[in-house]
């Protein structure tokens, strides 16, 4: 008995820590995968916490901009083309058990509330099997920003879009649609995502 514990313990330890670090390479799409992110529920739940709706952005795809790779709303929704979307914009990579996640969310959101007007916010649920988990943590940090989800992890090296080593991840889309930046998150303060937007896309707020 105590050595069956003890294994389900480990194996709980490792999804925790699995939270916050991602592979470099997907095994599956999200047109294979069987995360299924546009339930019944998923919508009740989207609906609930108040997030706004999925869309393309009207724009075109241009080299060194985010990939020509379409993914599905979170909770429902349509479906958006990643290279449509314009610039400047916030792109916040997160999973539902990723602590570091869970503590820049809020920030993010308040970037998003006072800024968004100016400099869009866009979530990518990446590589998360459990997308009940990750509304929940959505509601839970009042995060309304649109929201998209890459169960397969088919961004990842995608284009220019680099590999990514572990998450939170941000990225910013300059206005003429090419990656400004890519690199780890984490940031802890709406302040600190003013600053690293003025760094990175040069836009005073």
């Amino acid at each position: 008995m105590r050595r069956t514990l003890t294994a389900l313990l480990m194996v709980a330890g490792l999804v925790v820590l699995a939270g916050c670090t991602a592979p470099e390479k997907a095994t599956t799409s999200p047109s294979a995968s069987s995360v299924d992110v546009d339930t019944p529920t998923l919508r009740d739940m989207r609906k609930a916490a108040g997030v706004e709706p999925c869309a393309d952005g009207g724009a075109t795809a241009v080299d060194g901009g985010l990939p020509a790779l379409t993914l599905p709303c979170l909770g429902g929704g349509h479906d958006v083309d990643l290279s449509s979307l314009k610039g400047p914009m916030v792109v916040n990579l997160w999973q539902a058990f990723c602590g570091p996640c869970r503590e820049e969310m809020p920030a993010l959101q308040a970037f998003y509330a006072d800024h968004g007007d100016q400099v869009a916010v866009v979530g990518i649920d990446y590589q998360d099997v459990q997308p009940e988990a990750a509304l929940e943590l959505v509601k839970k940090t009042g995060v309304t920003y649109p929201l998209v989800a890459d169960p397969g992890g088919d961004l990842n090296g995608n284009g220019a879009f680099p590999r990514v080593r572990g998450l939170p991840y941000l990225a910013f889309v300059a206005a003429d649609g090419s990656l400004a930046y890519v690199g780890a998150g984490g940031v802890s303060s709406e302040q600190e995502l003013v600053d690293l937007v003025h760094e990175h896309l040069g836009i005073d707020l």
